[in-house]
């Protein structure tokens, strides 16, 4: 029996760091599997870790990638220790001004891919094994001019929520990340369309390692959710307390 860590959008950021910070930590997997597109990236990556490393390179959008995860799954006999969901992205602007397929295409990664990856791992999975899924702050709150993506993080949050809650009596523990801007590639992607980043936000922007530690730690003491910062800590009370629509209201006028 092979055991083995599986961290989706290894290619950079949060998932990349994710890759760096289990091959320091988890002497108890045999080997680290890391899930991109961009395979110069994860061979660069491979060279890196001290664990045997798997460079998986693929559109997680495809079925293709997670059907050949869950073949390589079967015939090499794995337990799967750890999966973490870092893949997606996020496009800013008017949904109406969007392009088709990159706002379909949201909901294909962010929430098809990394539902239909976490299916296919379970099987593999036994006490003591966890999930740790991207989610984010948008997912506290509907988000004018990021209508999509934090519909999306809304799932992934709601998601791991129900799934932590129905994989207890396994001992398999699942836990949502939800940081706020974080300084990776995102936001290179997310503002393509010209929408600049709320200038609050970018004042509240973590990097990738204290997110990771953070998520780890959190991970580590079976809590479902891990939140970062504490200015994310204090806006998801507020959006437990202030009314949803007031809140929209407010980000709608700042970004028109």
């Amino acid at each position: 029996m092979k055991y083995i860590a599986i961290v989706t959008g290894a290619s950079s950021g949060i998932g990349h760091e994710f890759a760096m910070a289990l091959d320091q930590c988890m002497d108890a997997v045999d080997e680290i599997w890391i899930v991109a597109r961009r395979k110069e990236r994860l061979e660069e990556l491979a060279g890196k870790l001290r664990h045997h490393s798997k460079v998986i390179s693929g559109d997680l959008s495809s079925r293709l990638t997670t059907n050949r995860i869950s073949a390589m799954l079967s015939s090499e006999k794995c337990r799967v220790r750890f999966l973490v969901n870092a893949a997606g992205y996020g496009i800013l602007g008017d949904f109406t001004k969007g392009d088709r397929k990159e706002e379909t295409g949201m909901c294909d990664l962010n929430v098809r891919a990394l539902t239909d990856i976490t299916y296919v791992c379970l099987p593999y999975m036994g006490k003591n094994s966890r999930i740790i899924n991207l989610a984010s702050s948008a997912a506290f709150v509907p988000q004018p001019s990021f209508a999509v993506y934090a519909a999306t993080k809304s799932y992934v949050l709601s998601f791991s929520r129900a799934l932590n809650a129905e994989l207890k009596d396994r001992q398999i523990y699942v836990t949502a990340v939800c940081p706020g801007p974080v300084r990776t590639e995102f936001f290179d992607v997310a503002e393509k369309l010209g929408t600049r980043t709320l200038s609050m936000k970018k004042w509240a922007m973590t990097t990738p390692d204290v997110v990771v530690k953070t998520a780890l730690k959190d991970s580590f003491g079976k809590k479902e959710i891990s939140i970062p910062t504490s200015m994310m800590r204090a806006f998801y009370t507020l959006t437990k307390i202030v009314p949803h629509r007031i809140i929209i209201s407010f980000t709608n006028r700042l970004y028109h």
